[in-house]
């Protein structure tokens, strides 16, 4: 999205006052935030004007399902949209099943206004954004799923993290720019074959959180 433009929002929740709170939040944020779709079903997402919103805020507990929505979340995903998932669980499991599925970022209901608007604001400028419910899933995390990147893969990523621009990464380290996008490439394949897919940089921060690659203080 252009600098200085209006984020709008899509909220996907069925409980009326979760609805009018969160339209109030946003209405009062600095600068404020514009839910332009609501209602309890994805529809609301993809049917116009939800279909336009630069964010996704998305209740895991749909009605008239006990499980959680994963295949929907998976869909929006899948089109490149940029869904915050904002629900009552607070499992680690689910916090990380979500972060698999590639949503761009996980809070409970209990964290409130601050995390919400932030979260939604790093969102649509695509930066990342860690809540404490989420860095609390990061550091339980235990399995053996991590990729095996090579030492150059892992100084170029964290490079990446701690910078503007790709060009400064590339000057940084002595390479190419070319040379950076072809080792985040690298990583991004193989995150995905090992089914962790990770394709903005806000998903790729999510995932070197989660294997210890680097910690949410010094980002």
């Amino acid at each position: 999205m252009a600098a200085g433009e209006l984020i709008t929002v899509a909220v996907v929740d069925d409980h009326p006052a979760i609805l009018a709170g969160v339209e109030y939040w946003y209405a009062t944020a600095d600068p404020p935030i514009r839910v332009i779709a609501a209602g309890g079903s994805p529809a609301a997402a993809w049917m116009p004007p939800g279909d336009a919103a630069h964010v996704v805020v998305f209740d895991l507990q749909l009605p008239g399902q006990e499980a959680p929505a994963y295949g929907a979340l998976r869909r929006l995903v899948d089109a490149g949209r940029q869904v915050i998932v904002y629900t009552m669980r607070e499992d680690e499991n689910t916090a990380l099943a979500c972060l698999d599925i590639g949503a761009f970022t996980f809070l409970t209901k209990a964290e409130g206004k601050d995390h919400l608007v932030s979260a939604t604001a790093a969102a649509a400028a695509n930066l990342p954004y860690t809540p404490p419910a989420l860095a609390g899933a990061f550091g339980a995390n235990r399995r053996s799923d991590r990729p095996r990147l090579s030492e150059r893969e892992e100084s170029v990523l964290i490079e990446w993290f701690q910078c503007e621009s790709k060009d400064l990464v590339a000057e940084k380290l002595g390479i190419t720019s070319r040379t950076v996008n072809t080792y985040l490439d690298r990583v991004r394949i193989k995150y995905a074959n090992v089914g962790r897919r990770a394709r903005t940089k806000a998903a790729l921060v999510a995932r070197a959180i989660q294997d210890g690659l680097v910690q949410v203080e010094d980002l």
